[in-house]
C-alpha cells in the first residue's frame, strides 16, 4: 500500500505482521490495534455518538480523580498490559499506588477501571470477553457503556453483573471512592 505523508512524500506502507509476540508487540510503533495471545485486533475508527459518550465519561470521571488527587484517567490510546493481551479501553482509571514508572511504554499493570463504550461495528461478545480479560489481570471493575440501551453493566470480581439504567447513579464505589454521576448524564 502507497501513503502520501504530510509532506506530500509517497511512502510504502507495510501492512503489520498477522502474528508476534507480547515483547514484539511492546517494543513496536505499531498504533490503532490492540494485542490479543499473538494476533494483532484493528481498532475501526469510533462513531461520532461513541466519541462523545467516552468524552463525557473523561470529563467526569478525570475531574473528579484530578480534584481528588487518586491516580490518572486516560484516553483510548493508552494501551495496558492485561494478561497476554495488549487492551486500549475507551477510559481508564489508574490509581496512585499502580501508576507506571515508565510512562514512555504501555502500561504494565491492567488498569483499576476499564470502560468500554460499545460502537456499533464491536461485537459484543467480544466487549464482554474483553470485560472478563481486564478481571482475570487483575481489574477492579469495569463499567459497559451500551449507547442503544442506554445503560451501564458493571462487573466486578466475584460479583454478579449490575445493570444500571438511565435513572439509575453510576458509582466508583470502592475503586474510585465518592465519583458518582446519573447514568442519563452519558446519553444527554
Amino acid at each position: 500500500m502507497r501513503q502520501q505523508d504530510g509532506h506530500g512524500v509517497t511512502q510504502e506502507i507495510l501492512p503489520p505482521p498477522k502474528k508476534m509476540t507480547l515483547e514484539e508487540f511492546l517494543e513496536s510503533d505499531l498504533e490503532g490495534f490492540e494485542y490479543v495471545k499473538g494476533e494483532l485486533i484493528p481498532m475501526p475508527a469510533a462513531s461520532w455518538e461513541h466519541g462523545l459518550i467516552s468524552a463525557k465519561v473523561f470529563l467526569r470521571l478525570g475531574t473528579y480523580v484530578e480534584d481528588n488527587q487518586l491516580g490518572k484517567v486516560v484516553t483510548p490510546d493508552t494501551g495496558f498490559q492485561v494478561g497476554e493481551r495488549v487492551l486500549k479501553p475507551d477510559v481508564a482509571f489508574l490509581s496512585t499506588v499502580h501508576l507506571p514508572d515508565d510512562p514512555s511504554r504501555a502500561c504494565p499493570v491492567p488498569p483499576d477501571l476499564a470502560v468500554e463504550v460499545v460502537s456499533p461495528s464491536d461485537i459484543f461478545r467480544r466487549v464482554i470477553e474483553k470485560a472478563f480479560a481486564y478481571l482475570e489481570a487483575g481489574t477492579q471493575m469495569v463499567w459497559i457503556v451500551e449507547p442503544t440501551s442506554q445503560t451501564v453493566r458493571v462487573y466486578r470480581p466475584e460479583t454478579p453483573i449490575r445493570v444500571l439504567g438511565i435513572d439509575d447513579s453510576l458509582t466508583g464505589e470502592d475503586v474510585v471512592e465518592g465519583f458518582s454521576c446519573q447514568v442519563a448524564q452519558l446519553f444527554e
